[in-house]
């Protein structure tokens, strides 16, 4: 078995697509085909169902993908830790979030600290958070709400009040305070199920009885302050979220203790670089000056 087998057949497992496959790794089809076979081969099973130039994994290939994925990943962290032992700065930093909004701040504090460390950032769903941590492709995640598994460490940095946001002319923009079932005729916008904060509210609103009734469902939580102001319906948005400049109203909500919890997430079997380890301290800095300037 040869490891060029197993970066081939893992992207041809993620793909289930022989031409897609050839294009990602940018060699023939055939080329790629033979690879395959001949790791299935000294296998002794197939690995996948195929079907033209489709394949679907078989239950031998699910088994083997994720041996093969933990098999590269340690290969990888292998490298990372001995380019660190060397002093050698990696230039990229890898970061998942489900929550942006307090992402500008930070970023600006670890620039000043690293300057050379791009810092990459996906916004992710709160599933494909779990698949970035568990194939070892990001050193952190920024997750609302935290992800409790045996191999993911979560530490709580930041609790977070959720509040609800009205345009300046709305009934409600004249009080400081609001109960869920006040709420029941409005309109909605916010992000889809599965990303922010978006599980907490629609568990809080059915605990009173009432669905809210959504106008509007993305995926940029950063958008949700726009269309709030420009009246297509109310929100609700974490307080760090929050811009006094924008001519919004936002309203604490009585009869719930609505709050998000931000955790920091990594996976406990990547290495983690000195450039990691000062992102982490920035990270965890920057939530305890909030929290003092919270009280």
């Amino acid at each position: 078995m040869e490891l060029l087998q197993l970066q081939y057949f893992l992207t041809v497992a993620r793909l289930e697509h022989m031409t897609e496959a050839s294009r990602a790794l940018h060699v023939t089809q055939s080329s790629l085909s033979r690879t395959i076979q001949r790791l299935e081969e000294s296998l002794g099973v197939p690995l996948f169902n195929r079907s033209g130039r489709k394949l679907k994994l078989n239950e031998a290939g699910s088994r083997f993908l994720r041996r093969a994925e933990r098999a590269l990943f340690e290969l990888e962290q292998g490298k990372l830790e001995l380019n660190d032992l060397a002093g050698w700065v990696p230039g990229t930093l890898e970061l998942a979030v489900t929550t942006a909004s307090t992402l500008p701040n930070i970023l600006r504090a670890f620039q000043k600290r690293r300057s050379n460390i791009q810092v990459h950032v996906q916004m992710t769903s709160l599933r494909e958070m779990i698949a970035l941590l568990h194939r070892g492709e990001v050193d952190f995640c920024l997750s609302s709400p935290p992800i409790y598994e045996e191999d993911i460490e979560c530490q709580i940095v930041f609790v977070d009040p959720i509040l609800v946001a009205v345009p300046n002319g709305h009934r409600l923009a004249n009080r400081n305070s609001v109960t869920l079932l006040e709420l029941r005729e409005e309109r909605f916008v916010g992000v889809k199920r599965g990303y922010g904060i978006r599980g907490i509210v629609d568990a809080a609103c059915k605990s009173v009885e009432f669905e809210p009734h959504y106008v509007y469902e993305g995926d940029e939580p950063a958008r949700l302050s726009a269309l709030v102001e420009a009246e297509i319906g109310i929100a609700f948005m974490p307080s760090t979220a929050r811009n006094e400049r924008d001519p919004i109203r936002y309203l604490h909500i009585d009869d719930h203790n609505l709050v998000r919890e931000i955790a920091l997430l990594r996976h406990k079997s990547r290495y983690l670089t000195q450039g990691a380890l000062e992102f982490r301290e920035v990270v965890i800095d920057y939530f305890e000056t909030l929290s003092k300037q919270r009280i």
